[in-house]
């Protein structure tokens, strides 16, 4: 599960942000006008990502129109009060 944070409040808590991903094991999506910009992840994490095979061009095509096609958040989720005092919204799961 990831949450969703703006750019604006993400570098002022910058610290509290890396004890989540590293302490907590969540993930963190950065946003710049409600758009996905970044996402902080841990080292286990990204060597994950790192060891996977490299997508055959033709999947390529698949993905980036996929994750073209992701909803916007819907108006009615609020932002939630995490345990570290971080206002962020959660990332519903993949089609929802």
């Amino acid at each position: 599960m990831a949450y969703e944070i703006p750019v604006t409040q993400a570098r002022a808590e910058l610290a509290e942000l890396i004890n989540r991903v590293v302490y907590g094991g969540e993930r963190v999506v950065v946003t710049r006008h409600g758009k996905p910009l970044v996402a902080l992840v841990s080292a286990a994490d990204l060597e994950r990502l790192e060891g996977l095979p490299e997508p055959a061009e033709e999947h390529v095509d698949h993905v980036v129109s996929a994750v073209s096609t992701v909803r916007e958040p819907a108006a009615a989720v609020r932002p939630e009060r995490g345990r570290f005092g971080i206002a962020a919204e959660r990332r519903g799961a993949a089609g929802s």
